[in-house]
């Protein structure tokens, strides 16, 4: 009678086991440690405290490092590069504090000093959170009126510090991932979307994909090789139209609503991410409606030609009053008398700045809405319809 022979153990299986064996011993995951520094600092930096007033620690720990703020997130540009000629590229190391953990498809905040104040924004993340080596990635690319966009585009370089947001959002893939997926997008519409097309990637669950992208010209296209490591599975379709006027350059017309059954015959069956202008994606949400598909959209710019005439918004908390014209928000008419309100996406979706209507009329530039006195305003995406009274 033959005795059972014992199983063979390999050296990656004990030292699994010996890991595993010494961490639940410990009680100490990788997440307790980065808990306990972070109390561990919070204690130090009470200590300190009573040694350092009327100062802070944080005045002369910023000096040491500017990452080192607790009053502030902040970060540091790490790498600046140029897709194309009207788009930069950014590496950003978060400072102390700063949330790392994000979901593929959500935005940070970046404020930058800009003549003397700070101007804020979002910028869609464009990595894999599967992938992410602690280092914040953008996309920015340059618009006509866009003061922000302009100055990281032309100014930003490599040791650069900036101010962020924590991330957030919620256009981005869900748990579980939809069964079939259809990414729409144009121009830098496609950042949010390169971050989500990377995830399925990296998670090996790129099963029945569909990308269509339009660009006006080649030139203009970002992350081509992410768009063509997607095609290369076999399960996905990628669709590109160049629509600029050059007849060697236009393989198709502007994305419409009304091509999307025939270039994806099972539509129905998709949920469907959008982002891009607010032409495209206005189109797209009525189409959507009408054949109870599911849309997830994101917008990057507001229409800014409203009917509101603008006007004189008071700031009730801060005695404070100032002019404003129609396209002038509420939140950027506080900026810019040095009243800093809460904020968030900066596109009326996270609520973040909501604030409460006390006196007048605001027009929503997201809804077209018209808030009378009482209501709840998102000061981020309201204008003044005349003079106005804002609680804050």
């Amino acid at each position: 009678m033959t005795s059972p022979q014992p199983k063979k153990t390999s050296p990656q299986s004990t030292l699994s086991m010996r890991h595993a064996a010494e961490k639940a011993a410990s009680g100490r995951t990788p997440r307790t440690r980065t808990k306990q520094s972070k109390d561990a600092l919070k204690r130090t930096r009470g200590f300190l405290r009573r040694f350092t007033t009327p100062l802070l620690p944080d005045d002369y720990t910023v000096l040491i490092n500017p990452l080192w703020s607790s009053r502030e997130l902040r970060g540091r540009i790490e790498a600046v590069s140029y897709p194309t000629d009207e788009t930069v590229t950014l590496r950003i190391r978060p400072g102390w504090g700063v949330p790392v953990d994000f979901h593929a498809g959500q935005y940070i905040g970046i404020g930058v000093l800009i003549g003397g104040r700070y101007t804020w924004r979002s910028y869609s993340l464009t990595d894999a959170p599967e992938t992410h080596d602690g280092i914040f990635t953008i996309t920015v690319r340059a618009i006509d009126e866009g003061r922000m966009s302009r100055h990281l585009v032309n100014l930003a370089e490599p040791g650069m510090h900036i101010r962020l947001a924590a991330p957030a959002g919620d256009f981005h893939l869900t748990e579980p991932v939809p069964e079939k997926i259809l990414f729409i997008s144009a121009g830098t519409g496609i950042t949010p979307i390169v971050a989500m097309l990377r995830s399925l990637m990296s998670r090996e669950d790129m099963n029945d994909v569909t990308v269509i992208h339009s660009v006006r010209h080649r030139s203009d296209l970002l992350y081509a090789e992410v768009l063509e490591q997607v095609a290369a599975y076999p399960e996905t379709k990628v669709i590109l139209r160049v629509t600029g006027e050059d007849t060697d350059e236009a393989y198709g017309p502007r994305i419409s609503p009304d091509d999307l059954e025939t270039l994806v015959p099972d539509v129905r069956e998709r949920v469907v991410y959008a982002c891009g202008p607010q032409p495209l994606l206005d189109g797209l949400e009525t189409w959507a409606e009408e054949r109870e598909i599911e849309l997830r959209t994101e917008r990057f710019t507001l229409d800014r030609a409203s009917d509101a005439t603008g006007g004189a918004i008071t700031f009730a908390q801060k005695s404070t009053t100032v002019e404003a014209d129609g396209a002038t928000t509420i939140l950027e008419a506080a900026e810019s008398a040095g009243i800093m309100l809460p904020f968030g996406c900066r596109m009326g979706i996270c609520q973040t700045c909501v604030q409460q209507l006390s006196a007048g009329f605001v027009h929503d530039l997201r809804t077209n809405e018209t808030h009378e006195p009482g209501s709840r305003i998102r000061t981020c995406v309201c204008v003044a319809a005349g003079d106005v009274t804002v609680d804050c």
